[in-house]
């Protein structure tokens, strides 16, 4: 048998396989997807930093975290299997990337008994923030999360690289 023969025979496996394959590397991506999404909504607030102290304690909706779930798309579309990792709050941006803090009055804000803060329209009262903190350092949610897809998917694929090579 000639060179030519048998790289012929074994293209020709291949295309055999290749439905199987590219199922495969759909559900990697998608895979990927899930694991990219889970992290992001364990990194979003509220949450603690490592030394116990709660992080974004004025957030105890989990609104932003539950977005991350409900806009991003797990289902890999098109030759390149492209998934969707998206919080569509308005604010998630500011979250993930930080943000200026300008110095200005809000209605409502208090510190509690428990020394938090609070705010409450009806009550009669306010707060200057801005003042101490100017900037806000982002979270970097979405990078961090991207880089999970990528470990999650190159595992896989390496996986799926020495089964094709059996």
């Amino acid at each position: 048998m000639e060179l030519g023969d048998g790289l012929r025979k074994r293209l020709a496996e291949l295309e055999k396989r290749f439905p199987d394959i590219k199922n495969r590397l759909a559900d990697i991506a998608q895979g990927a997807t899930l694991q990219a999404v889970e992290l992001a909504v364990e990194l979003t607030p509220p949450n603690t930093f490592e030394d116990g102290e709660q992080r974004g304690v004025n957030m105890i909706s989990g609104e932003m975290a539950q977005h991350w779930v409900s806009d991003s798309s797990y289902t890999p579309v098109g030759v390149g299997f492209s998934t969707i990792l998206a919080n569509n709050m308005e604010y998630a941006s500011y979250v993930n990337d930080g943000h200026r803090v300008d110095k200005h009055f809000v209605p409502g804000l208090y510190i509690d008994a428990d020394g938090l803060l609070s705010r409450d329209l009806g009550r009669k009262c306010g707060l200057v923030v801005g003042t101490k903190t100017t900037y806000v350092e982002g979270l970097h949610i979405t990078e961090k999360a991207m880089d999970r897809y990528d470990e999650v998917a190159r595992t896989e694929l390496d996986k799926l690289t020495g089964e094709i090579g059996q």
